[in-house]
């Protein structure tokens, strides 16, 4: 049985119409026109146990209002909604033992303790075991190199570190599935680093469910083989990362490295993307010339040092699907 289970799920916002001006508010008070806004349509999905799903779409998608459904935060309009064989809204206590969240603009750490109290005192809302607590908090530490601060006042770490406090407890009391929004926002390199390296092992050796929501579709290749791509509402793609590039991915780029590129390279079938000293960059649509066919052209012409090819980028395509649609 899937751990998360969604099927025509629906989630309208409804607000009250108001008319600029005086006699507009006057009006409001004695005639109650209302707008209703669609964040949610008929989204129907299934999520095995262990999965790492980036569930991604520009703002004002119906991301974080999903997300809201599925933690029992939100009530449905319509639909079904099940994780973890629970309906959410209607079982929050027990919904909440299943799952952990991480919000990148928000912190479930107390401001002014030290990290390591508000450990203890999630530790004390969980109920969680002393013998898992100690291992967790153990393994944690070394993980996510938490021992220098953990005695530090959590209104004084940096939001590297505050994100690595954030993880850590999410992930006390073991929950099944972990839900994660925009985790690595305004994280340098090395943190973003640890941060994915923590998910992947996570979920790697304990078989944690993860929905990764970001737009840094840099975490999504890394660590995510299935996307969920949802536009106004509904989902209009889901499967794995491969697919979706194989069948929007179809321009490449030939980096060639030439002996003396002169006053410039024509190929037919390929069209000059920059040309910097002897490195010239090369873009062709993979349909209509293979790489080895246009490997052969240039060096039949030019005198060739190196060569290389470049794959399309995740957020490239994800980019020209939503100008152009999803067919």
């Amino acid at each position: 049985m899937p751990i998360i289970q969604t099927r025509d799920l629906r989630k309208v916002f409804r607000a009250v119409k108001r008319t600029p001006g005086a006699a507009g508010a006057i009006r409001t008070l004695f005639t109650r026109e209302h707008i209703d806004r669609v964040a949610v349509e008929g989204m129907t999905m299934s999520l095995e146990a262990g999965e790492l799903v980036g569930y991604i779409g520009p703002n004002g998608a119906g991301k974080s209002t999903t997300i809201k459904m599925l933690t029992g935060i939100l009530v449905p309009t319509s639909g079904k909604v099940q994780v973890a064989g629970l309906i959410p809204y209607e079982d929050r206590k027990r919904n909440a033992r299943n799952i952990g969240v991480v919000f990148g603009q928000r912190s479930q750490l107390y401001w002014d303790l030290p990290l390591i109290e508000s450990f203890e005192l999630l530790r004390a809302i969980y109920a969680i075991p002393a013998a898992t607590y100690r291992r967790n908090l153990a393994e944690f530490t070394d993980l996510l190199a938490m021992a220098d601060f953990l005695q530090t006042p959590v209104r004084q770490l940096s939001l590297g570190q505050r994100m690595r406090g954030d993880f850590a407890a999410a992930m006390l009391h073991d929950p099944r599935i972990v839900f994660l929004d925009e985790p690595t926002i305004g994280l340098d390199v090395v943190a973003k680093e640890a941060i994915r390296t923590f998910i992947a092992r996570v979920n790697a050796e304990r078989g944690t469910t993860f929905i990764l929501t970001t737009h840094d579709l840099a975490d999504v290749e890394r660590l995510c083989r299935r996307i969920v791509l949802i536009d106004e509402g509904k989902l209009i793609y889901d499967g794995s990362i491969d697919q979706i590039v194989d069948r929007y991915g179809t321009y490449r780029t030939l980096v060639v490295l030439l002996c003396d590129a002169g006053d410039g390279i024509a190929v037919a079938g390929a069209e000059v993307e920059s040309h910097e000293g002897d490195v010239v960059r090369l873009r062709f649509d993979r349909k209509t010339i293979s790489a080895d066919q246009l490997i052969r052209r240039v060096a039949d012409r030019y005198g060739v040092t190196d060569v290389s090819i470049e794959e399309p980028e995740l957020e490239s395509i994800i980019r020209r699907i939503y100008v152009e649609g999803y067919a």
